[in-house]
């Protein structure tokens, strides 16, 4: 039993497949469905159908347990299916993505390595030079560091002379034996920005982030052909664009076109961590959800955190200028000084690999990092897509993806490379065979993937105005206080109105829940510090 356009029947509703034009994966899928009386097709509709209520494809030729079907040829019909019991992690429907799938065959893979990224990953071999250089870093001679992993001082001596070469259990056993260079170098997203054509910035609130709606503050905004701007504590560190319902002069009924961007900022993506804790979820998860509802990457930042010191964005520079760099991209470009830091960018968007110095960044606006140096990857649009789908479809870890990226993208050398072998065919393979190395870039790229790839979640903090206050107010206080002029101060930081903004600010600063689901959860937020290994799938503590 059947309703079409508000008359019952006795059809029942056949699947007859997806319809070709319609092929991809959106929230609302078109289909075909066959009226079924007698053991024979009467008649067929194309209609639309949620993808969340669907679930799951149904064999052609099966029963869809659609309840009712409107609408009309000339404005296309629409079906409504019964309760679905499907859980929101299965209605990404696999088989919806293998037919999107083949017909997109012929997509170009848009990033590569030597090898399609889907084959195995690249990664140089730790040399000699490179155990060398740990040594100078962790300052010991062969013999201590022989004695402090539990190895020969022959096996160590052995090594650095080039008679033998560094096993996977020796790197392990020296990770082990020492935590801090263990986690001297450490990935983690820096920038996350999505596009749900579907969803307002309302129900990306309330669905896909979860998070409290009265933390955010509603402005109108202009960017990006947008019309309203959702943000929380009224800062632009976790904010939503999207179009402010109008009215429709006609009907007077307000009219809501749909289409937003979700904007993660770095200190936004800290932020977010907190939400993902309280949720009990993951990036991983996050991100398999977005793409239930349709989202899609317009931006994706991975941060490579050098917290040893091991990169000196001095020697970087300076082999640049000398040309003692290969790049993929015939695109960079070198900004900063000495004093203020120096940052050198390689290529351009929708791909750029950036190298600056983030100890001095952070020291010129008044912060403190143990971060010394950092690369980040930038990711744009399909690129950013790509990564994720190796992450989630290719049970890849991130780390590995992006240190294959960086390996297969970017290289350093200690020789020159000369002219003629920048012309080779085979340029990246010519350079690697008869350059030496850099050994600290060779060592980042050889040893990133030992590493982990770490969550580290943030509240909410009101710090930016306590260090304006402290370094710009705080002076100009002390003279109204010696002068008698403390009381009228008093008075009117008592009477002050805060603004829409600082009253966000306020709460989302005060409440140590920011999403829904924390309600039933017990989380101590005691140490906001704490790093969590994105790898561990249960969430437990780095």
């Amino acid at each position: 039993m059947i309703t079409i356009n508000n008359e019952p029947t006795a059809y029942t509703p056949i699947f007859l497949g997806t319809t070709q034009h319609s092929l991809r994966l959106s929230l609302e899928i078109l289909i075909m469905v066959g009226m079924k009386l007698n053991d024979e097709i009467i008649e067929t509709y194309n209609v639309t159908v949620s993808a969340i209520e669907l679930g799951q494809l149904p064999n052609i030729g099966s029963e869809i347990a659609i309840d009712e079907i409107t609408g009309s040829e000339l404005s296309g019909f629409k079906a409504k299916l019964k309760q679905s019991d499907a859980q929101i992690q299965n209605t990404a429907s696999t088989e919806l993505e293998k037919l999107v799938d083949l017909k997109n065959v012929g997509r170009y893979q848009l990033l590569k390595g030597k090898n399609i990224m889907a084959q195995d990953l690249n990664a140089p071999e730790l040399t000699k030079d490179n155990l060398i250089l740990i040594r100078q870093l962790l300052d010991v001679t062969q013999l201590e560091l022989a004695k402090t992993i539990g190895v020969s001082e022959r096996t160590v001596w052995g090594i650095e002379n080039g008679s033998q070469k560094i096993s996977n259990k020796f790197v392990d056993k020296l990770l082990v034996a020492y935590p801090d260079f263990a986690e001297s170098i450490e990935v983690q997203f820096d920038w996350v920005s999505l596009t749900f054509p579907d969803l307002t910035s309302k129900q990306v609130i309330a669905d896909v982030l979860r998070l409290q709606e009265n933390l955010f503050l509603e402005r109108p905004t202009s960017q990006n052909f947008y019309t309203r701007e959702m943000a929380f504590a009224g800062e632009k560190n976790i904010y939503i664009q999207d179009f402010a319902p109008v009215k429709n002069p006609e009907t007077q009924a307000m009219d809501q076109k749909f289409g937003t961007t979700l904007y993660l900022t770095g200190k936004g993506t800290r932020l977010f961590e907190k939400a993902l804790l309280e949720q009990s979820m993951n990036w991983h998860d996050f991100f398999a959800k977005a793409r239930l509802y349709r989202g899609h990457l317009t931006r994706l930042d991975i941060a490579i955190n050098d917290k040893w010191g091991l990169l000196n964005m001095n020697d970087l520079v300076k082999a640049v200028q000398e040309k003692r760099f290969w790049s993929k991209s015939k695109s960079y470009a070198v900004h900063g000084n000495v004093d203020d830091g120096w940052t050198v960018d390689f290529g351009k968007s929708p791909f750029v690999i950036r190298a600056y110095d983030k100890h001095k960044e952070q020291a010129n606006k008044g912060y403190d990092t143990d971060v010394k140096t950092r690369v980040e990857l930038e990711l744009h649009q399909d690129k950013a897509e790509f990564v994720i789908d190796e992450w989630l479809n290719h049970d890849k870890k991130l780390v590995d993806i992006t240190f294959d990226i960086l390996y297969t993208y970017l290289w350093f050398t200690n020789g020159k490379i000369d002219d003629q072998q920048l012309k080779s065919d085979t340029v990246r393979d010519e350079i690697e065979a008869t350059v030496e190395p850099m050994p600290a870039w060779s060592l980042l790229t050889a040893l990133g993937k030992k590493m982990k790839f770490v969550r580290e979640p943030k509240k909410q903090s009101v710090e930016r105005i306590e260090k304006w206050v402290l370094q710009s107010v705080v002076p100009s206080l002390a003279v109204l206080k010696k002068t008698g002029h403390w009381h009228e101060i008093i008075e009117a930081i008592n009477t002050v109105e805060l603004s829409a903004e600082h009253e966000k600010l306020v709460m989302a600063t005060t409440k140590n829940a920011i999403t829904q689901a924390s309600k039933q959860l017990n989380i101590n937020f005691e140490k906001p510090t704490k790093k969590y290994n994105e790898d561990d799938e249960q969430g437990k503590g780095a």
